[in-house]
């Protein structure tokens, strides 16, 4: 046995994808999966660079790691951060025995620097259409696409992850079957882009979601930019049985939505999501928006704000602005204060903390399918996995089943539920539980 090997993932689920791919490579290896980083003998840690808080926990991620693997055992640091920063994190981070970019197997050590000609070239591999083990758990994450071609003011992930390059239908496909999930998660930086840098028309994203639900019980999208939601999209998306629309808005004010250097605003957006919600009345919709960014006004501010009031969304994120180096942002004037922006995020949570527990409270006595994730644990088509908020049901209810329950109580974002047999047998009283 060559080994025992444990990754440790952060961000995004495009990262959960690479590292189950980098899961498959060492069991390829005749690596084993360790019980523990401290029983491991290659410790890997999957970084995310998006922003300084994520950097900040990917730092010290590796640390703590660092201070409980075993001797001899080696510490490998890969993902966004080690090919956004390279030499100058190997640098900064003795701890790591090896700092690795994208494409480089973690198991034949550091990434040799530019300025060293005399280091031996490592053998690289496409991360992206690697192999992965079955999934463990009733869903999974597919990755279709890496990189993007948009120019976004406040992105950096084009600098690293470079220009979009989708992964050919097939490959896609081949990967759903082999996975065994009843529901897939497709996610891209820039979903609905699927397609186009291989010359087959803007529209091939539709025909991968109608492939890919033709072959498992829910397709779900994740990440979908809002000028690329189509007619032909909507309806495909409706056509899975998911209504599920994650829809990348990112803020609302026409004027600082040019200095972010994205489409759309408020008044596109309100229209769209209520022309879905005419189409597909269970539609859900989850956004997240940036607070904070440079120039941002009090009336900017107000306009998300009513944007949010009038738009109840299911599910919303908001997250401060994040300076990054090479971006447009990073050269904007008007900066706003930290302490204005943790009132202006404090505000928006809190009044969508109330829309989305209103809207789960609607959701009390009525019937809804659920996937059965984990005991005690289960989702509809309303919740993303990971993302969102859960359905809480009993633990005699077999994982990977997809059963019919009635919810019966709302507790904030998630919801309690019953089989309709044991909710048909007890008459109710007092309305539902509380």
């Amino acid at each position: 046995m060559a080994g025992r090997f444990w990754i440790e993932t952060l961000g995004c689920p495009k990262n959960h994808v690479d590292s189950d791919k980098l899961a498959g490579t060492f069991l390829a290896d005749g690596y084993q999966p360790a019980s523990g980083p401290d029983d491991a003998d290659v410790v890997v840690v999957n970084t995310c660079a998006f922003v300084e808080d994520a950097r900040q926990e990917s730092v010290d991620t590796i640390l703590g790691l660092d201070d409980v693997r075993r001797d001899g055992a080696r510490l490998v640091v890969t993902g966004c951060m080690a090919e956004r920063y390279g030499t100058e994190l190997a640098e900064a981070l003795p701890e790591a025995d090896a700092v690795v970019g994208f494409g480089v197997p973690v198991t034949l050590g550091r990434k040799p620097s530019d300025t060293d000609p005399g280091a031996a070239p490592l053998p690289t591999f496409d991360l992206l259409n690697l192999p992965r083990p079955p999934s463990s758990a009733p869903w999974a994450y597919v990755k279709v696409a890496e990189g993007c071609d948009r120019a976004c003011g406040f992105c950096a992930i084009p600098s690293f992850r470079g220009k979009q390059r989708s992964r050919a239908m097939d490959d896609v496909l081949a990967e759903v079957d082999a996975l065994g999930a009843r529901e897939i998660v497709l996610v891209a930086q820039d979903l609905a882009a699927y397609g186009r840098d291989q010359g087959v028309g803007e529209r091939s994203i539709v025909a991968l979601v109608d492939a890919v639900a033709a072959r498992v019980d829910r397709t779900r999208l994740l990440y979908l930019y809002p000028s690329d939601l189509t007619d032909e999209l909507i309806d495909a998306v409706g056509r899975t049985g998911v209504p599920y629309f994650d829809l990348s808005l990112q803020h609302v004010s026409p004027p600082l939505m040019r200095r972010m250097r994205r489409w759309g605003d408020g008044e596109r957006f309100l229209r769209r999501i209520a022309d879905i919600r005419a189409r597909e009345p269970e539609a859900t919709f989850r956004s997240n928006f940036i607070v904070g960014y440079p120039g941002e006004t009090e009336d900017d501010h107000d306009a998300l704000l009513a944007f949010v009031e009038e738009a109840q969304l299911d599910w919303c994120g908001f997250f401060a602005y994040s300076r990054e180096e090479g971006t447009h942002a990073a050269g904007l004037d008007g900066v706003v204060a930290e302490s204005l922006v943790a009132e202006r995020l404090a505000e928006l949570r809190e009044r969508q903390d109330d829309i989305t527990a209103a809207r789960r409270d609607q959701l009390i006595g009525s019937v809804v399918e659920v996937l059965v994730d984990a005991p005690g644990q289960a989702r509809s088509h309303r919740e993303a996995p990971e993302i969102d908020g859960i359905v809480v049901v009993p633990d005699t209810m077999a994982v990977g089943t997809v059963e019919a329950v009635r919810v019966v109580d709302a507790l904030g974002p998630d919801l309690v539920a019953e089989p309709l047999a044991a909710v048909e047998a007890v008459p109710a009283v007092g309305g539902a539980r509380r």
